[in-house]
């Protein structure tokens, strides 16, 4: 798996991480750590429609890009460097194109991270482990969470500002050290976003080809 592809997923299950976390059913943490991940669930329960501007870092290597939001089902990562590189989701299949490699795959919306994240209500009660909650100044936090099915495959961390509240980054560990992490460099909210950009048709296809 490229980096690219492995960021993406991880990444996809870190946001769906925060979406899915069941504050009540962490009894090791805090009555103000479990506060502070309601707010976290909150906030992204919220966040129907947007954009923005992301960079994505593994060791030496960068890449940028843009995204766009609209819950339920709907998200697209478009990818300027490398350029031409997309992932997206259209509310029924999660689809990855690298013109590089002439390679298109998809799978359904329903076997990936995002449909936790992308649902109408994002609402989990299961498969999180929250193992730290940290609090700093501004009103700024992050969050250690890891699958508690797979707990020695890696952990996220998920950086949020405070003041507003907003998601800033995550960072994927996995379970040889390696770190990747995604940077929202630019988040806004949108409206009116073009149906076009929730498409995206096998352009390996041939025409006249089933």
């Amino acid at each position: 798996m490229t980096v690219s592809r492995r960021a993406f997923a991880l990444g996809t299950a870190a946001v769906a991480a925060v979406a899915a976390l069941p504050a009540h059913a962490q009894s090791n943490l805090s009555a103000e750590d479990q506060a502070t991940l309601r707010r976290a669930q909150t906030y992204l329960q919220g966040l129907t429609s947007a954009q923005g501007t992301f960079t994505e870092t593994s060791g030496p290597t960068q890449r940028a890009g843009r995204f766009y939001l609209q819950r339920p089902g709907k998200m697209r990562f478009e990818y300027t460097n490398p350029a031409g590189l997309l992932v997206v989701s259209d509310g029924y299949n999660v689809k990855r194109y690298d013109p590089r490699l002439n390679n298109f795959q998809q799978v359904p919306l329903g076997q990936t991270p995002l449909s936790a994240f992308l649902s109408r209500n994002v609402r989990l009660d299961q498969g999180v482990r929250i193992d730290r909650v940290t609090r700093m100044q501004g009103g700024a936090f992050t969050i250690n969470a890891r699958d508690s099915r797979r707990p020695n495959d890696g952990q996220i961390v998920l950086s949020f500002g405070g003041a507003p509240l907003r998601l800033q980054e995550w960072t994927i560990i996995d379970a040889q050290g390696g770190r990747t992490t995604t940077r929202l460099t630019t988040l806004q909210p949108a409206s009116n976003l073009a149906a076009s950009l929730f498409q995206l048709r096998d352009p390996t296809r041939r025409p006249g080809r089933n």
